[in-house]
Parts: structure tokens; C-alpha cells; sequence
């Protein structure tokens, strides 16, 4: 296990697998939650164990959090693609095979990387997992992570150009999302309305909505209808022929 700092205070943690008949794997990107104030523990390195479990290589990153406020996140989020993307050879991955998964603000973030306009094509993720990702906030948002990314005195215009759902550029790739009908901290219209957006603008979206859950489960390991999301993520990464 390795350990590189990408940005201004984040910090990039590799769990790498071994390669396959010589063959480089694929790697994914872990952004844990935590309304861009703190970072979930139990969406971080569990997380990175159970992709390692997949035949995947995983990397977390501790993201630029309150007080750092956008787009200091978004920076260093690129910064480690890259990192990883750089130092790919001599870990083993797959430089054109490297997605992003995210939990709650964390998914934010991982949509930011996907599918933010002011993300160039060539610093977006291969593909994308968002776990009940924040995405609007200006439809219902998440006032913590409001709070913490944009500051409490953000305009309407700041709000609509951090809102994932109202424009989605060039280059998106293919979403996995999914989201619980009754999540109570973060809406389900978040994944929606996200889901929407991309089929709108034709980028391939698998979207799953249970109908029960509380927000922030991570893999919901103790929760066997809620933990099924694993292994529908893991069939729709072996659909891209990851494995």
C-alpha cells in the first residue's frame, strides 16, 4: 500500500491487486461522504477492500474539506486521476480504465469529475458509481454540504453551476447510480433528476431506487436488501468487461 499527496491537504491511498496473466487491471477512484466536512470512514478503505475483492485496484482520497470550499475538492479529485493515470505502469492499472466511485457528498464530487462542464475530457473518470450522491442544490439541497462547499452566503448562480443535474458535458461516462425512495438527508429527486439529465444528454445510466434505507449505509453489509446495490455494481462493472 502506497500513499502520494495529490492536493492541497487530500490525500491519495493505493490498494493495489495483483495483475492478471501479466495483464494491467482496472482501478476506481473512492470518494467517501460527509457533506464535504468530514470523511466517512465506513465508505473509504472498506470500500477500497471490497473493489480489491472485485479484481480491482482502488485508490481513496481524502478530498480538500470545510473550511477549503469549491473547487478545491474538484482540483484535487483531478489531480489524483491524473496521479493515477501518471503512475499507472507502475502499479499495474490500466490508465484508460480508471472510474470514480462516490457516497453522498463524496458522489457530488464523483459527478463533478464525470460530468461537470468545466471538466476536461481528458481528466474525466473511464466510468461512474455514485452511492445517494448529493447533486442539486438547488432542488431540496443538502444544506450541511451547501453549507460546507459553497459557503453560506453562495448566490443562486453559484448554487446552479455546483447543481450536477442542470448541465452535464462532453465526454460523461457511463453512470451507476442508485439511491433509497425514502432517504431522509438527501432526496432521491437528487438521483433523479441526475438520471434524467444524463439520459437527456445520452449518456448511458443504470439507475436502482429501493424503496427503504437510511441515508449513508456504505456497502450495508449488515442490510442484506440494501447491500444487493454490490452486486448489481459489480455485474454492471463486469458488463464494460472489468474484471
Amino acid at each position: 500500500m502506497t500513499a502520494t499527496t495529490p492536493g492541497p491537504n487530500g490525500r491519495l491511498t493505493a490498494f493495489p491487486v495483483p495483475a492478471r496473466n501479466g495483464e494491467r487491471v482496472p482501478a476506481v477512484l473512492v470518494l467517501p461522504g460527509g457533506a464535504y466536512l468530514h470523511h466517512a470512514d465506513h465508505e473509504a478503505e472498506p470500500v477500497a477492500h471490497w473493489l480489491n475483492g472485485l479484481g480491482l485496484a482502488a485508490f481513496v482520497l481524502r478530498y480538500p474539506i470545510a473550511p477549503h470550499r469549491h473547487p478545491a475538492a474538484l482540483e484535487d479529485a483531478v489531480a489524483a486521476l491524473r496521479a493515477i493515470r501518471a503512475d499507472a505502469p507502475g502499479l499495474g492499472v490500466d490508465p484508460d480504465r480508471v472510474a470514480v466511485l462516490g457516497f453522498s457528498a463524496g458522489g457530488h464530487l464523483a459527478a463533478s469529475l464525470a460530468s461537470a462542464p468545466g471538466v476536461a475530457t481528458g481528466d474525466r473518470p473511464a466510468l461512474a458509481v455514485l452511492c445517494y450522491p448529493v447533486i442539486s442544490f438547488s432542488h431540496l439541497p443538502h444544506l450541511d454540504s451547501l453549507a460546507a462547499l459553497l459557503g453560506p452566503e453562495s448566490t443562486t448562480a453559484e448554487r446552479r453551476a455546483a447543481s450536477r443535474e442542470l448541465a452535464v458535458g462532453q465526454g460523461a461516462p457511463p453512470v451507476f447510480l442508485w439511491h433509497t425512495a425514502d432517504d431522509g438527508a438527501v432526496d432521491v429527486s437528487h438521483a433523479l433528476r441526475y438520471a434524467g439529465a444524463l439520459t437527456e444528454a445520452g449518456v448511458p445510466v443504470e439507475l436502482h431506487v429501493l424503496p427503504h434505507g437510511r441515508h449513508g449505509v456504505g456497502l450495508a453489509t449488515e442490510d442484506p436488501e440494501l447491500s444487493r446495490w454490490t452486486d448489481w455494481c459489480a455485474a454492471w462493472f463486469r458488463s464494460h468487461g472489468w474484471r
